[in-house]
């Protein structure tokens, strides 16, 4: 382990959350601006072909390939004749807001105030769905102190961590090579594996939620690695990790 010239991070449960995600909220914020709904069609029942359709997308999306919000949008509308009045990237940031308004996981913005001020550059890399656009309005609304020099989303890029390539796209971007970088998400195989296989340093992140259960609390059951990498429950604990190593720099 050596100090890092940047870190980059995950997005979600790593940096925010979305307390109270529901997506059938999406449909119902979206419903107002409807010009076109020639069959008449609730929003429950778009919201209901709208996960039909989703869910016709997961092998693809298990298997390292990523759907565009705005894409996924114009599919399933025009298949269904509904139009709207406004654009599918306002649509897009109403409907998600609407479903949660996102929240920051515990002691993240004082880590990252930690790092701005010991001059430690830091970025994102994300799986989701979502547009670079939206992701990158969200996580300002919500960490308005951020330095990220660049948020990646995976929606722009058609392929999900833990592909090489996307890490390896942060590391051009950085101007860094590999071992002056450390990659923290919740993830063991997005983010730990991912991360290893380009060369940066790992930093699995399993933090708590206050009152809010998360739909990755498994995720990692069960899996094993032959590598080093910095486990951690807190942010705070990788704050001390990093003033451990400027003493010893």
């Amino acid at each position: 382990m050596t100090k890092p010239e940047m870190i980059i991070f995950d997005y979600g449960h790593t940096l925010l959350y979305e307390p109270g995600f529901n997506a059938l909220r999406c449909e119902e914020a979206a419903y107002p601006y409807i010009v076109e709904n020639p069959q008449n069609l609730t929003a429950e029942q778009i919201y209901e072909e709208v996960q039909k359709l989703f869910s016709r997308f997961n092998e693809q999306r298990n298997s390292g390939i990523e759907i565009h919000e705005w894409q996924f949008m114009r599919l399933i509308y025009e298949y269904l004749g509904i139009s709207f009045s406004i654009s599918y990237e306002e649509l897009e940031e109403i409907g998600w807001n609407a479903a949660s308004e996102g929240a920051v996981m515990p002691y993240a913005e004082q880590m990252l105030d930690y790092l701005n001020e010991s001059g430690i550059r830091t970025a994102v890399i994300s799986n989701i769905g979502w547009s670079g656009h939206a992701l990158t309005n969200r996580v300002n609304r919500l960490l308005p102190n951020n330095r990220f020099e660049f948020i990646m989303a995976s929606s722009e890029y058609v392929i999900r961590k833990p592909d090489k390539m996307l890490f390896d796209t942060a590391l051009r971007k950085a101007g860094l090579p590999a071992e002056q970088v450390w990659y923290c998400g919740d993830s063991i195989r997005s983010d730990v594996m991912g991360a290893h296989g380009a060369g940066m340093y790992p930093v699995l992140y399993e933090g708590d939620t206050p009152g809010d259960s998360n739909p990755f609390a498994h995720q990692n059951d069960g899996i094993k690695v032959d590598f080093d990498y910095l486990h951690i429950h807190d942010w705070r604990e990788m704050v001390e990790v990093l003033r451990k190593e400027n003493k010893n720099v």
